[in-house]
């Protein structure tokens, strides 16, 4: 397939194949981008929770040297919350501060999932819509005199690629929305373990010293 032969089937579409050039084009950036954000997510995630199931107990000490640890991390937000009201809530207050956290940290985990979303829906949709303009063009061979049916059949060949394009983007899309919604799911599932080993660890004896980590957040 030469590139001539490509702009001729994207002319023959009225400019179709080249928006759904860009959505693929689209598609594909979003999914290298997140799959590569979360998947770091995950794998550094998954150290800090090691870590803090490595403790025996979770004190202001621990968890300061944990959110530490953390860094830019969503775990670092779980953490921190603890270790904020960690003086003044036990249990299920405990528990509600650090899902407020979550809750608040979640958009983050699954920003620009709705380009894909609106990709798979849509190119199918483009699709269909350049092969009716190419069937436009086919038949309109018709009502010129002298006209060969393979002209026709020829031209419906062409249109139909825009509908073949469309299908694939779609599930191109599709697999990567699955594949990237997943891993959203187990970067809020290392969330809520996070949660709940600081809730099963937390110990109510240590002294209610404010941490420097905690200080120069409120300071700022």
């Amino acid at each position: 397939m030469t590139a001539a032969y490509i702009i001729h089937l994207a002319n023959y579409s009225d400019g179709v194949l080249y928006v759904l050039g860009i959505l693929l084009m689209l598609a594909l950036a979003v999914m290298f981008d997140r799959f590569w954000s979360l998947r770091r997510t995950i794998l550094d995630g998954d150290r800090i929770v090691q870590a803090a199931a490595g403790h025996a107990a979770l004190g202001y000490g621990e968890l300061e040297q944990l959110t530490q640890a953390a860094g830019h991390l969503p775990e670092a937000a779980v953490l921190y919350a603890a270790l904020n009201h960690l003086d003044t809530a036990r249990g299920e207050n405990l528990d509600q501060r650090m899902d407020e956290a979550i809750m608040l940290i979640a958009p983050s985990l699954d920003r620009r999932l709705w380009i894909l979303d609106t990709v798979v829906t849509l190119a199918p949709l483009l699709g269909l819509f350049g092969t009716i303009v190419g069937m436009f063009h086919a038949f309109s061979v018709l009502a010129q005199p002298g006209h060969a049916p393979a002209d026709v059949t020829a031209g419906v060949a062409d249109a139909l690629v825009a509908t073949a394009c469309g299908i694939f983007i779609a599930m191109l899309g599709l697999a990567g929305f699955n594949a990237l919604s997943n891993q959203v799911r187990l970067a809020l599932h290392q969330l809520d373990s996070l949660k709940l080993l600081i809730l099963n660890r937390t110990d109510a004896a240590d002294a209610p010293v404010q941490p420097a980590l905690m200080r120069a957040h409120q300071a700022a």
